[in-house]
């Protein structure tokens, strides 16, 4: 049984497959009653590597993961919508304003967020993102600049939008720029493998997994030296500058997420956790003094896991959520 907040985030990922191109494109490999998975056909895999511009319409509510152009235009009044973008982990989101024609001083508006909002949480955290929450958001009525391009700090930004009028509305055109150092990521997948690699940087970077899954960590640099410490009150990584914990939650925002355990110190190995939780964060936290760099590879959990139980294993501490 998938929890709320699954059941919000599984939508909305399931909707960005089903939006990435036309109802005849879409294909469902091992569908199952929580969980179908809709995946684009090799023909538009095709059509787009060929050179032509994506072009459809925007719905209300939206998911777009690729790139092209996108009108909206109100049928009615439209007053609580909003655009989820999501890229590979190693991509930015640029949007660009081609046409906008909406009533400001009417009460519309259409707003950019660097970042996911889902149930007042937001991501990346205000811990962990840049800039600070007011100026995450671009708002065109006050800026009234259609030629800037908005780009994101990592791999998922969103508009919201309001309309009063029929007919009017506005037309983007999203594009992707390559990210060298990828910091902030939500996962399009259950399953994948990645390298974090912070260089020299004061920052803390997230990386969200929106499903309860196995994670090894193989290879753990942080220019000091071996453990892994399972969190208590006073125990830890407390007072160093370099780390990375997991964290496990049922909502969004790292932040409010429950530390589940630290790992202070360089290794090379294997370290493998079982978290059942809605969303699993893995987040490295920097000072600047070193070139930090963790590794790891992750799937979601399955019948096979909840029944091996091994060491480094903290799967009861969510699974009653799944």
């Amino acid at each position: 049984m998938l929890s709320a907040f699954q059941f919000q985030c599984h939508f909305i990922l399931i909707f960005l497959a089903a939006s990435k191109g036309e109802t005849r494109y879409l294909e469902v490999r091992d569908a199952g009653e929580d969980e179908p998975f809709l995946l684009l056909s090799e023909d538009l895999k095709r059509e787009l590597s060929a050179g032509q511009v994506y072009r459809r319409s925007l719905r209300c509510i939206d998911m777009l993961s690729i790139e092209g152009q996108f009108t909206f235009t109100a049928d009615q009044p439209q007053l609580h919508c909003a655009t989820f973008f999501i890229g590979e982990p190693e991509e930015l989101i640029m949007i660009d304003y081609d046409f906008v024609n909406i009533d400001c001083k009417g009460g519309d508006f259409l707003k950019v967020f660097d970042g996911w909002i889902l149930k007042g949480e937001k991501f990346p955290s205000s811990l962990d993102h840049p800039l600070p929450t007011s100026e995450r958001y671009i708002d065109f009525c006050e800026s009234g600049n259609i030629q800037k391009s908005i780009r994101s700090s990592q791999n998922v930004a969103m508009i919201f939008f309001r309309i009063h009028q029929p007919g009017n509305g506005f037309t983007i055109t999203v594009k992707k720029n390559t990210n060298f150092f990828p910091c902030n990521v939500i996962s399009q997948t259950p399953s994948g493998r990645f390298t974090m690699v912070i260089p020299h940087q004061h920052r803390n970077c997230s990386f969200s997994i929106i499903y309860p899954v196995v994670i090894k960590i193989s290879d753990l640099i942080l220019g000091h030296l071996n453990g892994l410490f399972l969190k208590k009150p006073s125990a830890g990584c407390a007072g160093v500058g370099d780390f990375v914990e997991l964290l496990g939650g049922t909502g969004l925002d790292p932040s409010k997420m429950f530390p589940l355990a630290d790992l202070c110190h360089s290794f090379h190995g294997s370290a493998q956790m079982k978290i059942g939780c809605d969303n699993t964060v893995l987040r490295m936290v920097s000072s600047g003094k070193h070139i930090n760099r963790v590794t790891f590879e992750y799937h979601q959990i399955n019948l096979q896991d909840t029944e091996n139980r091994k060491e480094n294993s903290i799967e009861e501490f969510c699974f009653p959520s799944i």
